[in-house]
């Protein structure tokens, strides 16, 4: 008994060795194979970004393989009593993480993702995509790996002996530890201080969760919430990627039509409210026009939606845009062929995107009547100035845009009577029974009501100055409004891409075209290309400037757009939305925006978007 007692420790005391050393012999093969993470990554620019960089790189991929043993081939040392097996188990659960490490390097070089559900299914799905083609070269590399593997496994145990004569086992240990750590530290120190050059390593590799300790440190006054998030906004602008837009430089036909162009944006306004019943003025207008029933902004927030209204391009370029101080195509035409510019809005253009990358502050003060005005803001004053602005108007052709901010803000009372009861403003309200849904929903109801009418006073200012044969008018919004619809306590907008938050009223009066309902699917990208295609007469392809297509372009294999945020990819088909997050994991949704539980993306389309959001960075940054 005592003889095979002290066999058996002998035995598990020599896999013990083994494993050690198998486990670093792999570190450094699954650090070799980690180098082409390095290479297909941003490089950082400073010294202490570098230092952090290879202190991940040695304490990442050795916490990695240690952890493998320590889970897997330490635990099994003690119970495969064969020494043979039990090292063939530890070379294939070696050439497995080393295959799923080739996989991952190739997922993150073809699409900057790692492995995730969206991206096994990619793998896994018999469509063809640059990602999958991966299966063809992997029949030739798991049996080298395997090989690999195997004659590592055979030279350590033969060695073993002399391996641990060298007693280099702790020194080797520390280094790797040490790296580890201090990668850690140095990470918390980088979040808390947003310093990019290592901050932007932080996807860098697969499974890694760098520490951060905000928390704590804001608890024992080390950090200033509030002064942190400033910080942070900034820093998302300061360090985006470069952009290139146009992709090449753009042509023309000839100076185009000369054709006045109206922006009418009501803020907030969702597709299902242009109805009879709430706003029977633009009801009207839409059955005598270009109606499209099937029109989606390119976000749920103000920014993203108005990004895309005038950029043509996703949101998630927003910020590389501004970095690049690059005004919209659009607008930068519009100047350049004479176009007088008249802005107005009834919060005074408060939200941060107009003077941020739209107009300068020069443009925005040359509309109005006056600098200093003692009337508060609102949608009355801003349609008043424009009225006044009209009148003063040359032979020159004219772009204007008018923001209406009543809905969003759910006005009501003033100079005109609520036609939807009960409501906030009703003396009705404070009734224990009614429905507070009900209250801002109707109120809502008021507000667009109001704006219908505003519009009805717009639309007839052009028609008495008859403007209306000579002015393409367009009548949309930038985001809708949710009321709890999708039953998962959502409300207002930017918390949630249903068709409450992005879908939303697109109505076109152009003089050369018929009333017409287009039900098939259109975005907010598609109005810049209609615009620079139909008035300016560009002759260059949209997909030089822009990530839509011409309205007037019935594209019958079209199936999606696109919309979503910095964090989100969303694709909106017919039956279902598809939000997909930046680390690769999907949901698909219904139509009414509840999970579908075995739901799958079209994942050629999910590959045709991934590159549609890259496609206007500068090579080298991708």
């Amino acid at each position: 008994m005592v003889t095979s007692g002290t066999q058996y420790k002998d035995k598990v005391s020599q896999l013990i060795s083994w494993g050690h050393w198998f486990s670093f012999f792999n570190i450094i093969a699954a650090m070799l194979l980690g180098t082409r993470y390095i290479i297909h990554s941003e490089w950082p620019e400073t010294i202490l970004g570098q230092l952090y960089l290879v202190l991940s790189w040695v304490g990442h991929f050795g916490f990695l393989v240690f952890a493998i043993y320590i889970l897997i081939l330490f635990p099994a040392s003690f119970i495969i009593p064969s020494q043979r097996v039990m090292r063939f188990f530890g070379v294939l659960i070696a050439t497995v993480g080393f295959t799923a490490l080739l996989l991952d390097t190739h997922a993150y070089q073809t699409v900057d993702l790692h492995l995730s559900p969206l991206v096994w299914d990619l793998l896994l799905s018999g469509e063809k995509t640059d990602l999958n083609t991966c299966w063809q070269y992997l029949f030739v590399v798991v049996p080298v790996s395997f090989l690999f593997e195997l004659v590592i496994s055979e030279t350590i145990w033969r060695k073993l002996r002399k391996l641990s004569r060298k007693r280099v086992g702790g020194p080797i240990a520390l280094i790797f530890g040490l790296s580890f750590l201090s990668s850690h530290l140095l990470y918390i120190w980088a979040d808390a201080n947003l310093y990019h050059p290592i901050t932007m390593q932080r996807s860098n590799f697969p499974l890694s969760y760098p520490m951060t300790a905000k928390s704590f440190m804001e608890k024992h006054g080390l950090l200033d919430r509030q002064e942190y998030k400033k910080r942070q906004e900034k820093q998302g602008v300061d360090e985006s990627d470069q952009i290139r837009y146009p992709i090449e430089k753009l042509n023309y036909s000839d100076q185009g039509t000369n054709q006045n162009i109206l922006f009418i944006m009501i803020d907030g306004l969702r597709s299902d409210m242009v109805n009879a019943e709430t706003m029977p003025y633009l009801s009207r207008f839409a059955q005598n026009n270009l109606d499209y029933t099937n029109h989606y902004s390119t976000g749920n927030n103000n920014r993203n939606g108005i990004f895309g209204l005038f950029y043509g391009l996703p949101g998630s370029y927003s910020n590389s845009m501004q970095l690049a101080k690059k005004q919209p195509i659009l607008l930068n035409t519009l100047a350049d062929r004479g176009y007088n510019f008249g802005l107005f809005s009834g919060d005074d253009f408060n939200s941060p995107i107009y003077q941020d990358l739209l107009f300068t502050p020069q443009e925005i003060d040359a509309s109005t009547t006056a600098k200093e005005r003692s009337e508060k803001p609102s949608d009355h004053l801003a349609i008043t100035e424009w009225e006044q602005w009209l009148t003063k108007e040359t032979d020159k052709p004219w772009f204007s845009y008018i923001e209406l901010t009543a809905v969003q803000d759910f006005e009501e009372g003033g100079s005109y009577v609520a036609k939807f009861s009960p409501s906030i403003g009703s003396k009705l309200k404070h009734n224990q029974n009614v429905d507070s849904t009900l209250l801002l929903r109707n109120s809502y109801r008021n507000a667009a009501f109001h704006v219908d009418q505003q519009l009805e006073k717009i639309l007839t200012q052009l028609k008495e100055k008859e403007l209306l044969n000579n002015t393409i008018v367009i009548i949309t919004a930038n985001h809708g409004t949710e009321f709890n619809e999708t039953g998962s306590n959502t409300w207002g907008a930017d918390t949630n891409f249903s068709q409450y938050q992005i879908k939303v009223p697109l109505i076109i009066h152009w003089p050369e075209h018929s009333a017409q309902q287009i039900s098939r699917i259109t975005s907010h990208l598609d109005i810049v290309p209609t615009i620079m295609e139909s008035v300016l007469h560009v002759a260059s392809t949209p997909s030089n400037y822009s990530s839509g297509v011409s309205l007037f372009e019935s594209d019958p294999s079209r199936r999606w757009v696109l919309a979503g945020d910095d964090k989100n990819i969303v694709v909106v088909r017919q039956n279902n939305t598809t939000v997909v997050d930046k680390y690769g994991n999907y949901r698909v949704y219904d139509p009414n925006y509840q999970l579908k539980e075995e739901g799958k993306p079209k994942l050629s389309t999910l590959m045709q978007v991934m590159h549609e959001l890259k496609r206007f960075y500068q090579p080298n940054n991708n």
